[in-house]
């Protein structure tokens, strides 16, 4: 399971979710930072990630092209990165059975 955390959230949650997620990545760590989201969906497709976003971009992406690569979208306002790491902790049980389900393409987490 690999995660690939959207250039709107800090570059920290790839390291902290390591333990969780074999292989997390930040867009900033690969050179993705300045790419447009049909460069990363691209990315994100050929390379098995799942994409974590706060942005709908990605949402509008998955409903017009499908799936993969599938979506976390985490729809929290501001906030900080302690906020968005405890919403993914919570949901880890489910984070992982979405990945693994064949029939949904996106999850939001409030």
């Amino acid at each position: 399971m690999k995660l690939l955390f959207d250039q709107n959230l800090s570059p920290k949650l790839a390291k902290y979710f390591e333990e969780y997620f074999n292989t997390s990545q930040h867009l900033q760590e690969i050179g993705f930072d300045a790419s447009d989201d049909i460069a990363v969906w691209e990315f994100a497709q050929k390379n098995g990630f799942t994409i974590v976003t706060k942005d709908s971009d990605f949402n509008n992406l998955a409903s017009f092209l499908g799936f993969p690569p599938k979506v976390i979208w985490l729809r929290r306002g501001n906030c900080s990165t302690k906020i968005i790491r405890e919403i993914i902790n919570e949901n880890l049980g489910t984070i992982k059975a979405f990945i693994n389900d064949l029939d949904n393409g996106i999850l939001s987490i409030f």
